[in-house]
């Protein structure tokens, strides 16, 4: 079984990583590659390039996880961002739409030396 390390966080890595799991989820269950791509609505080839770790549509992915039975694991994956009552006490209400970057830090970029005052 793959360690999973910081070498794995980087695209290829992480297609090499989730492709192996999905393998070995596919053969602990003993179901072979010609079912899944059945079950999931896709080519065989697709199947063995998702295995492989090779570049494959998310849409792939997703359908053989759903495939496999998987498919709660993968939304489990990803933190959930709901917002925290104290959050929501100082936006007053409001959930956050889109990212903004942070005040203030034009202002410490526009500082440079030789700049200081002399006393």
């Amino acid at each position: 079984m793959t360690d999973y390390s910081s070498n794995t966080v980087t695209p290829h890595g992480l297609r090499t990583e989730m492709g192996s799991r999905l393998a070995r989820l596919r053969l602990a269950r003993n179901v072979t590659q010609e079912a899944v791509a059945r079950d999931a609505g896709i080519s065989l080839r697709t199947v063995r390039r998702l295995e492989a770790g090779s570049p494959c549509g998310l849409d792939s992915f997703l359908r053989v996880a759903l495939a496999l039975g998987v498919g709660d694991a993968i939304v489990a994956a990803l933190p959930a961002s709901d917002i925290r009552p104290i959050e929501r006490v100082a936006a007053r209400g409001a959930e956050r739409t889109r990212a903004r970057p942070a005040r203030g830090r034009e202002e410490e970029a526009a500082w440079s030396w030789g700049e200081e005052s002399r006393d």
